[in-house]
């Protein structure tokens, strides 16, 4: 659970955490493969969340239990480099 103790300090985390990202991709993409591709083996959970209008887009929660902020922040850069947003 994350909880902002100051607005100049980072929150504080406790690990392990289930870390939710929001994925966005275009529709022709696999997002269960791109998914399994980076978390590996680590227990998560993708679960479909909106398409765009124009149905060019879907968006995705992905649930990833990550033991460490390192580990947190290498599966956000590692999203970053296939989707085409991650939040």
């Amino acid at each position: 659970m994350a909880t902002t103790c100051d607005l100049n300090k980072e929150p504080e985390i406790s690990y392990p955490n289930f870390w939710e990202y929001k994925i966005i991709l275009l529709q022709s993409k696999n997002a269960e493969a791109i998914a399994r591709g980076i978390v590996g083996e680590r227990q998560h959970k993708i679960t479909p969340s909106k398409s765009s209008k124009e149905g060019k887009y879907k968006s995705y929660n992905l649930s990833v239990l990550v033991n460490s902020n390192q580990e947190r922040l290498e599966i956000f850069s590692a999203l970053r480099r296939v989707c085409k947003y991650v939040l």
